[in-house]
């Protein structure tokens, strides 16, 4: 390669001018790959369990309003140092139309889908 400025690799990389000449780089020949799923985790400090799950539901429901393609179903609490003891916070039960229920794990009554006059369904009060 006699030529290495930079007019000469951008016309290649761009097409030659008379349009007659291809482009040295071409489109990619695989596809993308699918997106995979992360987990983040928080850490804060709480007096016992209860208030643990308190302020890690409230977390997930903040969360969830500002980035709605957060899974709020796959929220879980575990101490900082037992990963493997995690217990997830909202009820996840499958509805009639495929939908999960937000409301908290362990809740009594009806199975609520997400969002304001989410359809409920099940054994409630």
């Amino acid at each position: 390669m006699r030529d290495n400025r930079a007019a000469y690799w951008r016309r290649w990389t761009a097409g030659a001018a008379g349009g007659d000449r291809l482009p040295l780089v071409g489109p990619p020949r695989r596809p993308s790959p699918p997106d995979r799923h992360f987990t983040v985790h928080l850490g804060f400090t709480a007096a016992d369990l209860v208030a643990a799950r308190e302020v890690a539901v409230g977390y997930a429901e903040a969360l969830s309003v500002l980035r709605p393609e957060l899974a709020l179903g796959a929220s879980a609490l575990s101490p900082a140092d037992a990963w493997h003891r995690a217990e997830r916070l909202f009820c996840g039960a499958l509805g009639p139309d495929a939908e999960r229920c937000v409301d908290v794990a362990g809740h009594a009554g009806f199975h609520h889908a997400p969002g304001p006059g989410g359809l409920g369904w099940g054994d409630g009060d």
